[in-house]
């Protein structure tokens, strides 16, 4: 059962917000259960796959599916960041990433077969798409990102949702994992020797995923 939203009005300080919270957070809070069940529809397409994907080769692309959904107050925050009203309209619009599934892939190659399979259904819209494997960010970091828009059905109605979705291999999760505890750790100071550390490790996580992935063309799997 989902927590009441109304418990996070202590930690909200904006009084127009926590107004509109009293009044409307029925509402809001139908609309996380929403985003919560294009998650789960998502996250059964990836494991459908996954089933099919070791029937027809004996092994199983994808090493674990994560998912998650946004906290209210990250919610309120990004909008206040991004000086967006608060409105259901205005989430629903403006926000990509409230609801997150992460699929965490074997080898490079799983990465986009499975993300081609995905895309490939036609219940699945692809709005947006960021490769940052091919194009790693500044920092060495890697996946690829997929904004999709998925149906869930609803008593009366159908509904279009927005679910991100992130792909990678074991390698670059075990590296984004560390960067996120270490560069977002309490009362350190992150400076340039820790960046240049980081991008040499994630340098690292790219090799070994070349490796693996020449030793599994090699076995042909």
């Amino acid at each position: 059962m989902a927590e009441p939203l109304n418990n996070h009005i202590p930690f909200i300080t904006d009084s127009s917000v926590i107004d509109w919270l009293q009044e409307r957070g029925l509402e809001m809070q139908r609309l996380m259960t929403y985003y919560r069940c294009a998650m789960l529809e998502v996250e059964t397409k990836f494991k459908v796959l996954d089933a099919e994907y070791s029937m027809q080769h004996d092994r199983n692309p994808i090493n674990s599916v994560k998912t998650r959904l946004k906290k209210f107050e990250s919610i309120i925050e990004k909008l206040e960041r991004r000086n967006l009203p608060f409105s259901i309209n205005s989430i629903e619009e403006n926000l990509n990433d409230i609801a997150g599934v992460r699929v965490i892939c074997s080898f490079v190659e799983d990465v986009y077969t499975l993300a081609e399979a995905l895309l490939n259904q036609d219940d699945v819209q692809l709005i947006e798409r960021k490769d940052y494997i091919q194009n790693p960010k500044s920092n060495g970091y890697r996946s690829l990102h997929l904004i999709v828009a998925i149906p869930i059905f609803l008593e009366n109605e159908k509904r279009m949702m927005k679910v991100e979705i992130q792909l990678r291999t074991i390698a670059m999760d075990c590296w984004a994992s560390l960067e996120h505890q270490l560069h977002y750790k309490k009362d350190y100071e992150f400076d340039d020797e820790s960046m240049a550390k980081l991008y040499e490790c994630a340098q690292l996580s790219m090799k070994l995923d070349t490796i693996m992935d020449e030793l599994r063309a090699k076995s042909n799997i």
